[in-house]
């Protein structure tokens, strides 16, 4: 009786043990669920449906797989900025809790032209810069994403070879009326604006890739609404499981105005110069401070608050940007790199003195000019910009030869050695 006691306290006291980790187990399961859903959820704009990331990763669970999260991208212009980067690391966080990443590179929708937020036709590009393009996208992804466990398709595997009775029948499953309700075509369909049928074309053919692949997620910005919700669309008409949607907030440019892009000359490229990171970061207004603090760095939520705080109290701005531009010259190089941008900045810039600047020497034989216009020498020394940018430049007073400001684009000066030119805020050049 009383050794039968003991076995049955002993059972009992070993179930009870055992409910008790399976709790405990249970607890930390939702506990780290909780967590990871709300890491996942910061800084998104839109949830399409709203419950359903929560839904997909009970799905996931139960069918005891990863999510294919899916990021489609048009290899147009060839370097990645800041603006990129909000969505770029909302997928390295899926792939750190284990799903799979899917890169959708564009090959046969880059030769149609996006026409997002375009009120005209975007022009096409030929199979040789896609293909450029795209390897170098693919490069500066793996600043932020791990490329070797992502999967990275090329829609044109399928486009190409795509019949032109499927694709009657693709067009076939939506209407002209479901493509008006697209802002962009909806604006330029009122103001009589054309709208090529191609163009038409292309949000059916972006979303016919979330069928090919069998996405459960698309990403992109919340100009991309339009184009991922009618990847749903076609999912469910071809009797899959929808994706789920989750569009990020587009990073304003440097300008403070329009959202971050290459053509407006209002970005911060992940392959910047250090130094070059650090004059842009100080350069963006100081309403933005707030926008690129919370999308922009990776600090702790608790970091960004107390940073916010300063700046609701009184902070000097200059010194928050500081704080931002260092830390985003560490995510995309070094901690080194960013003390010493801070350094070149605080010289260049802040002691007034020209004898403190660092100029840039250039050899006057690799302009191969002997005289010309300010605009042609100032267009060949910052090539990154367009020949209109540079204008706007000259014209607004933003150049300066030996100390000595022009406004005039077509002013002819002689290429001699010892020769000051300064562009902008934040290049200085000396002739050699």
């Amino acid at each position: 009786m009383c050794i039968l006691r003991i076995k049955n306290c002993t059972q009992y006291h070993h179930h009870n043990l055992q409910a008790r980790a399976e709790m405990l187990g249970l607890f930390l399961y939702k506990k780290n669920s909780m967590e990871n859903l709300e890491s996942l959820k910061e800084n998104v704009s839109i949830f399409l449906p709203e419950n359903g990331l929560e839904e997909k990763l009970k799905l996931a669970k139960k069918e005891n797989r990863k999510l294919r999260i899916k990021l489609g991208f048009d290899p147009t212009a060839p370097d990645l900025h800041l603006g990129h980067a909000v969505v770029l690391k909302k997928l390295k966080q899926f792939q750190d809790l284990g799903h799979q990443i899917v890169i959708l590179v564009g090959s046969f929708t880059a030769q149609i032209g996006d026409p997002t937020g375009k009120n005209k036709s975007r022009k096409p590009l030929n199979v040789d810069d896609v293909k450029t393009n795209a390897e170098t996208y693919i490069n500066q992804l793996s600043k932020i994403i791990d490329v070797e466990k992502a999967e990275i398709v090329y829609n044109s595997d399928w486009l190409d070879c795509l019949p032109f009775t499927e694709v009657i029948q693709l067009l076939s499953k939506v209407t002209v009326a479901q493509l008006m309700h697209r802002n962009d075509f909806n604006k330029r369909f009122t103001e009589n604006t054309p709208i090529a049928m191609h163009e038409l074309v292309y949000p059916i053919l972006q979303a016919f890739d979330s069928v090919q692949i069998k996405a459960d997620i698309e990403m992109g910005g919340t100009d991309q609404l339009f184009n991922c919700t009618m990847g749903r669309q076609l999912q469910e008409v071809n009797g899959d499981v929808a994706q789920i949607v989750i569009c990020m907030p587009l990073l304003r440019g440097t300008d403070g105005k329009e959202k971050m892009s290459k053509s407006l000359n209002n970005i911060i490229g992940l392959t910047d110069k250090p130094t070059e990171m650090f004059g842009k970061t100080m350069s963006i207004p100081d309403d933005l401070l707030i926008e690129y603090l919370t999308l922009a760095t990776d600090f702790s939520i608790s970091e960004k608050e107390e940073l916010t705080r300063q700046l609701e109290e009184g902070e000097n701005p200059m010194n928050i940007k500081k704080i931002i531009a260092k830390n985003i010259i560490t995510q995309y190089h070094s901690v080194e790199f960013a003390e010493d941008a801070e350094q070149f900045f605080n010289n260049q810039f802040q002691k007034r003195n020209d004898e403190n600047r660092i100029f840039e020497t250039i050899k006057i034989e690799t302009l191969d000019l002997v005289s010309s216009s300010l605009l042609e020498v100032c267009h060949l020394l910052k090539s990154d910009f367009s020949k209109s940018a540079v204008r706007r430049l000259i014209e607004s007073g933003a150049v300066q030869i030996n100390g000595e400001k022009f406004v005039d684009p077509l002013h002819c000066f002689k290429l001699v050695s010892e020769t000051k030119i300064k562009i902008g805020k934040r290049d200085f050049f000396q002739l050699v």
